[in-house]
């Protein structure tokens, strides 16, 4: 997580004070997914993610720590890390893109959006537009979102004989508050 962050605050070392005030941040975006199969249910949630928003370019970048997950049995939180996620190989989760529609970040509102971007999961890229819902309320921008992933659409295999299971669908929720981006 360190490394993580460490490479974020490179990538914005550069950033001017005009630039900074365009740039939102989260340390604490919060990821909850769920999946349904015939013989058993496994959801997990993680407080863990970190993005940003440059405001400017509405644009987003998120990031999350596959290991950060936790289950309520873990053996199943182990299973998900060695068998499913192989997450000492692909440590995190990221998504990269940009809002569709235009918003007026300084005015409270409810924004309906869709975000275009890149979803990795897996070290697999796919081409994705999200729905979620931006808002701006006393100048503090809050998100929320829900959305499905198909594990083999990210090489996650499920063995057959597992299959009643572990869902081949996720179903994805994350939501977070931002910040002002701080150059330190």
């Amino acid at each position: 997580m360190k490394k993580i962050i460490l490479s974020l605050a490179i990538l914005f070392a550069g950033v001017s004070a005009s630039q900074a005030q365009e740039i939102q941040n989260s340390k604490a975006i919060n990821v909850h997914f769920f999946s349904s199969a015939s013989l058993e249910d496994i959801e997990a949630t993680t407080q863990n993610g970190i993005s940003m928003i440059t405001t400017a370019k509405n644009e987003f970048f998120f990031l999350v720590p596959i290991k950060s997950f936790t289950f309520k049995s873990s053996l199943m939180q182990e299973h998900f890390n060695e068998n499913y996620m192989e997450s000492d190989k692909y440590t995190d989760a990221r998504f990269s893109g940009k809002v569709n529609e235009d918003i007026d970040w300084k005015k409270d509102g409810v924004n309906n959006v869709t975000v275009t971007g890149k979803l990795t999961i897996h070290g697999v890229d796919k081409d994705r537009t999200i729905p979620g819902v931006i808002t701006v309320k006393n100048e503090v921008i809050s998100i929320s979102s829900k959305f499905d992933v198909t594990c083999k659409e990210h090489g996650i295999k499920i063995p057959t004989m597992l299959a009643e299971k572990v869902a081949e669908v996720v179903s994805i929720n994350v939501s977070g508050i931002y910040a002002p981006y701080v150059k330190k």
